[in-house]
């Protein structure tokens, strides 16, 4: 059995025919880090979840529910994709918490808009990086960078449904009544 050491970057042990290995150890590390902001992503909407209360729980406990189904399919698609090109996907709560670079989310049993406002920003985050791996997959994998595309598209909407929440009829965005 390998023990995995989770300060010690993945290497790729073999590459897809046609691709560069070290562009695959590139594209590997690019999709780690996706692999942690996507892990963590879908564990914040389950805490979500559990934590919204008042008049508006029905409405964003089920919509964030939905959220979680859809970011564990981008984690396991993106955790597949690395195995694919020969990395080892890391996904244990040691290394999603060592690896991440952002704050926990500050938000604990609270009213939707509460948690709505702070979603927001989490998915801003997550599209921002997101955005970023698309570039960086641009000119070395067509198959990662569409799939990265598919889950910076998916991304944005369940933002867009977030943000529906906080948004007045003239498009302000604030704090929801």
């Amino acid at each position: 059995m390998t023990t995995v050491d989770e300060n010690v970057p993945a290497t790729v042990e073999f590459s897809i025919p046609g691709l560069v290995a070290g562009d695959a150890e590139e594209l590997v590390g690019v999709l780690q880090d996706r692999l942690i902001a996507l892990a963590d992503l879908a564990l914040t909407l389950k805490h979500v979840h559990w934590n919204v209360v008042g008049p508006h729980f029905i409405a964003a406990h089920r919509m964030v529910d939905d959220h979680v189904g859809t970011v564990r399919r981008m984690v396991d698609e993106t955790a597949e994709r690395i195995a694919t090109l020969g990395g080892v996907p890391r996904g244990t709560p040691g290394v999603i918490v060592s690896q991440r670079n952002w704050s926990d989310y500050p938000v604990g049993r609270a009213d939707a808009s509460a948690h709505m406002t702070a979603l927001d920003a989490v998915y801003v985050g997550v599209i921002e990086s997101h955005r970023a791996a698309v570039g960086a997959s641009a000119d070395r994998d067509p198959m990662t960078h569409d799939m990265l595309i598919g889950h910076c598209r998916a991304l944005e909407q369940l933002h867009w449904m977030v943000r529906a929440h906080l948004e007045d009829e003239n498009g302000e965005i604030g704090r929801a009544s």
